[in-house]
């Protein structure tokens, strides 16, 4: 099926179950107060903004599926691909999102202003949106697809950002309660307690959920708790808000799948070819995993190559995030908002797998004749105990020996579990003064944090005869000590920011927004415990330490709106912004892993952080008809100018999630330019209260403007060629005028819905187009359409002593598709790591107020 007829036929169903997409009446402005938005069943496709912004409020979120996460219920939003392995959007190891062709990480994100890092899934400057705020708390969520505002506090948002903002307290006592169960024994349970205003100008809530749910294709239990307080001070001073996060999760992963295709003419191996649809670990069949799947020297089965399984793997968090702001009214003409925060987080990554699979990390460690063995007698990956055939100095009796003495040194089961822990301590202050100045509205602020973040890489045997002390709902450091910790990084990091901006009525029709921006970053790194000798692919040397301060002290940003009859309004944004290095110390990403003092010098003298212009423009619509009818649409046209634009190619390259188990060190390559041009088309149509339907297509081309080299300089640069192909040649990868991978160029997205009485049925369609999943776009995956659809059931007003009961009833791609949803992306060609679709899955949600 083309992409033109799936999205016809996405369209043709959406009007025959019109959607639940509502759009907000003309000329409201897309940053709606929350006790506005709340309640209300909209998607805000039309505003006044200079830039491209959409709202979800909290009340479509929670239609999408009863305690989804803010990121994974944007994906309806136009130019946003977010996907996951689970329907909730929780797990995080293999969450991928692109926004108008700018990864995770290269977008902005905060909740309550509150920063909220660049979503790297190895921990060092933030947390996601889900583990900041219960789901059914948040109150909206507003993406920028283009820029984002000035005073956003994130030193990422190269690419637009998404704000999640939670609801405030009611203003009368209320509980609310809300129990989800479903496919795979999920079962979630929500609470909430409203005290209502008291004490004259108080009000305040406490908030509770527990998650539990099992992996679709293993025996891994999703979960967790999580708890929020608000409390609001408000009168005619000022308003004082205090927040409380508190979230502990346990995730267990799904591995992903490695891809090889061969180039050309050439062929694949039985072994290459070997990529089971899913891979599931093995947990808690110990026994069974290392008897009958190892080998008794801990090697897995040969022919599964870089597809084996691992006897589990998780992610593990515990956050707590507070925060307190104070918004003073000095007159109606001048406030000042200052807020203070603090965030703690502590967590792991858990890998527990074969022994063989991480030999090379191991031996070195482990063999007390590792440093007198010749380099060609020490054993090479998933052949502990194996005698490598240009070894002389060892028989084989001698190799297989110096194998089960390692076997022994881990426990003697023939697993070894490797770990990241991480640790982050960052504590903040954003302030801004807004003056009314006649026709000027002048803002003035800035945003400060320190980050005091660590990262351990640490080694830990599993005993033959206590498996129970190892899982994946046991952090490993609370059971024992590890066997040892191949290194250690620190980093301190400060950000500042400034911007001073204005909105100026020029008159009446006509509105300008201009201003700029800083973004400063003092960053500090190095390695208390260097990892040894031959333990760490690509490494020359010691991993490599010191400082890079990065300024840019004026990125400006200027837009116009023009009002043409309080219906039609064209507007345009242009905006530069810059991302500041990953200062994260446990793998790929940025310059203190890279694989010498050498290439990290390079970056800090002469390397240049990623920078873009976006400009953007289009044209709104509000309308009105007779008998109840409504049109809201929104049609804009972006063009991104992406600048030094960074590739981090490991050294180590397959296994679990796209990387080595053991692990490598980067090269980071500046590969020069990626020109975006794309356009995002959205309507919201509406008869009376009955029918609504929401769609959305999206166009996107972003190409790199040149290949590049790896080896140029140590550190890789764009070559300024364009050789095309999709052979590297004399180190030359062919990149130029190639798509990004990962993201599509055609997307879709309808909501529809109809309402009769006290029902209400939605279909939920989603089109993405196909993906390269290499950098010379050597290799893709195919388009996917998935479908999800919701039937809930009210209680009619006064017939019980509740404000509101109602049973819902949610099904997640509701035709069971299968195929790709997150790919991970390291090889410039032939090969890729991807995650599969989850499975058609039910849920069933009571929900209740009083």
């Amino acid at each position: 099926m083309t992409r033109t007829s799936v999205s016809l036929l996405a369209l043709a169903v959406s009007s025959l179950l019109p959607a639940a997409a509502m759009a907000q009446d003309a000329g409201a402005p897309t940053s709606v107060p929350p006790t506005e938005i709340e309640d209300s069943s909209v998607i805000v496709v039309t505003g006044r903004d200079t830039r491209t912004s959409v709202v979800l409020p909290g009340t479509e979120m929670q239609k999408i599926l009863p305690g989804v996460s803010p990121l994974k219920a944007i994906q309806t939003l136009p130019g946003v691909l977010y996907i996951t392995a689970d329907p909730w959007g929780y797990n995080e190891q293999n969450a991928q999102i692109f926004i108008h062709g700018f990864a995770a990480n290269q977008l902005g994100y905060t909740m309550d202003g509150v920063p909220l890092g660049d979503q790297s899934y190895g921990n060092y400057n933030g947390l996601s949106p889900q583990r900041a705020v219960i789901s059914e708390n948040v109150g909206r969520v507003v993406v920028s697809t283009g820029a984002g505002d000035l005073a956003t506090a994130s030193n990422s948002n190269l690419g637009g950002t998404v704000e999640t903002f939670s609801s405030d307290p009611r203003p009368a006592f209320g509980i609310e309660a809300a129990q989800t169960v479903g496919s795979y024994s999920t079962s979630r349970s929500f609470a909430r307690v409203d005290t209502g205003t008291f004490g004259g100008n108080n009000s305040a809530y406490v908030s509770a959920a527990r998650q539990r749910a099992r992996a679709w294709d293993f025996d891994g239990i999703q979960g967790g708790w999580q708890a929020n307080a608000k409390f609001v001070h408000d009168d005619s001073i000022g308003k004082l808000t205090l927040y409380f996060d508190y979230n502990d999760m346990t995730q267990p992963n799904e591995d992903a799948t490695v891809f090889f295709k061969p180039s050309a003419g050439g062929t694949a191996t039985p072994v290459q070819l070997y990529t089971p649809y899913t891979k599931p670990f093995f947990y808690p069949e110990f026994d069974t995993y290392r008897t009958s799947y190892l080998t008794a020297l801990g090697n897995s089965p040969a022919a599964e190559g870089s597809n084996y399984r691992n006897y589990y793997s998780d992610a593990q968090r515990t956050d707590y995030l507070a925060y307190g702001r104070y918004d003073a009214r000095f007159s109606d003409k001048v406030t000042l908002s200052t807020t203070a925060y603090f965030h703690h987080n502590d967590g792991a990554g858990v890998v527990a797998g074969p022994l063989g699979q991480s030999i090379t990390t191991a031996q070195p460690y482990l063999d007390p004749a590792y440093a007198t063995l010749p380099a060609n007698c020490r054993f090479g990956a998933n052949a502990n105990g194996i005698r490598p055939a240009a070894c002389t100095a060892l028989t084989t009796a001698q190799a297989a020996a110096a194998g089960a003495a390692l076997v022994a040194a881990t426990g003697g089961s023939g697993l070894i579990t490797r770990t990241t822990e991480y640790r982050i301590d960052r504590f903040g202050v954003i302030s801004a003064l807004n003056l009314e100045l006649g026709a000027h509205n002048i803002e003035i602020g800035g945003w400060f944090e320190h980050n005091s973040t660590t990262q351990w890489r640490r080694w830990y045997g599993v005993n033959v005869n206590d498996p129970a002390s190892s899982t994946p709902y046991i952090r490993p450091l609370e059971a024992a000590q590890p066997l040892f910790t191949q290194y250690q990084g620190e980093a301190r990091i400060n950000q500042l920011q400034l911007h001073v901006q204005d909105s100026w009525q020029v008159i009446d029709p006509l509105r300008v927004q201009f201003g700029f921006k800083t973004s400063a970053q003092w960053a500090n790194g190095w390695f208390p415990v260097q990892p040894k000798a031959g333990s760490l692919s690509g490494l020359a040397g010691g991993l490599p330490q010191g400082k890079i301060d990065t300024k840019n002290w004026f990125l400006p940003a200027v837009g116009a709106t023009w009002d043409f009859n309080g219906h039609e309004q064209v507007y345009f944004n242009v905006q530069k912004n810059l991302r500041q290095y990953q200062a994260y110390l446990a793998g790929g990403g940025g310059p203190w892993f890279t694989g010498s003092q050498a290439a990290f010098n390079a970056f800090a003298t002469e390397g240049k952080p990623e920078s873009s212009w976006t400009y953007e423009g289009g044209l709104r619509t509000s309308r009105s008809f007779a008998n109840d009818i409504s049109l809201n649409a929104q049609i804009n046209y972006y063009h991104v100018v992406f600048n030094n634009r960074l590739l981090a190619i490991s050294t180590n390259p397959g296994g679990i999630a796209g990387g080595g188990i053991t692990g490598g060190t980067s090269i980071l390559v500046n590969v020069g330019d990626v020109h975006t041009d794309g356009v995002d088309a959205a309507f919201t149509l509406r008869l009376g209260r009955t029918f609504s339907l929401y769609n959305a297509t999206s166009y996107n081309l972003s190409e790199y403007q040149s290949d590049y080299t790896s080896t140029a300089s140590g550190i890789g640069a764009a070559t300024g060629t364009c050789i095309g192909g999709y052979l590297v040649t004399a180190g030359v990868v062919p990149t130029c005028g190639k798509q990004l991978p990962g993201t599509p160029k055609w997307m879709n997205k309808t909501v529809a819905t109809v309402s009769v009485g006290p029902l209400e049925a939605q279909v939920i369609g989603d089109y993405v187009g196909r993906r390269y999943a290499t950098f010379s776009n050597d290799a893709s995956v195919p388009s996917y359409f998935l479908t999800s659809f919701r039937l809930a059931a009210r209680v009619p007003d006064n017939i019980l002593p509740l404000r509101k009961a109602e049973i819902a009833l949610n099904v997640t791609n509701l035709t069971d598709k299968k195929g790709i949803s997150t790919l991970s992306v390291g090889s410039a060609t032939n090969g890729y790591s991807a995650y599969p679709i989850a499975p058609r899955q039910w849920f069933l949600t009571f929900s209740g107020a009083y």
